[in-house]
């Protein structure tokens, strides 16, 4: 008999949340960085440089960022974790009675809820409170330095897209040029994260383009503002 094996995609939440962000702000906010410092009349030097230090500034921040906040989701699952076991060292039989109470909730008889809880706290306690208590599972368990470097490595793709289209694009239209592809740079990652997550395509690309529309909209209008006031 062949076994059955399923692949889930909650197991990529972790790094796909990750990676969909980094790339999307590197995307949005270099090009709209690009688009308004060319909108104001700047060199096309000036507009290469503003990018170039976008991108490099962008990606620390986001790693940084991405650290700070996953690694205070990890303290919190920490703790929680340190607590239950001391209530477990401390009050076995009230943990025992809490999880069967967990199990008839989900529609367990109380004798067969009262079973398996003992069957799973003799096998490995901890495990089934993080699991059933608290909905900490370890393939969603927050990573901070995957998280980092997976943002600050696809927000540097991200933003070297608009940069480098900017860079090959004659001065006269790098706000159209940028903005354009930046749209469809935009609308291939809704599909490719859309895709990974095994979600439907329409809404997350719509979403993500026209934000990202919203973004360039604005800053090439302050540009153009501050270009005309100087």
């Amino acid at each position: 008999m062949r076994s059955h094996r399923e692949s889930h995609l909650v197991a990529r939440i972790g790094w796909m949340r990750a990676a969909v962000l980094g790339a999307n702000d590197g995307i949005v906010s270099t090009a709209s960085l690009i688009v308004g410092v060319a909108a104001a009349g700047s060199s096309k030097s000036a507009v290469i440089v503003a990018g170039v230090a976008g991108l490099v500034a962008g990606a620390l921040s986001m790693a940084a960022g991405e650290y700070v906040s996953v690694s205070s989701q990890s303290d919190t699952e920490k703790a929680d974790l340190a607590r239950e076991a001391q209530e477990l060292h401390s009050a076995p039989e009230a943990e025992l009675k809490e999880l069967s109470e967990i199990y008839v909730g989900r529609g367990l008889t109380r004798d067969l809820a009262d079973q398996v809880a003992a069957q799973l706290m003799s096998h490995d306690a901890l495990a089934a409170h993080a699991r059933d208590e608290l909905g900490i599972f370890e393939h969603t368990m927050a990573k901070p330095i995957q998280a980092a470097w997976t943002s600050a490595a696809t927000f540097s793709v991200g933003a070297a897209a608009p940069l480098l289209a900017a860079a090959i694009t004659p001065a006269p239209w790098v706000v159209t040029v940028v903005a354009a592809s930046s749209l469809v740079f935009l609308a291939i990652l809704g599909a490719l994260g859309a895709g990974a997550g095994g979600a439907g395509l329409l809404r997350p690309v719509t979403r993500v383009v026209f934000w990202g529309a919203v973004a360039l909209a604005v800053t090439a209008g302050i540009g153009r503002l501050f270009g005309v006031a100087a």
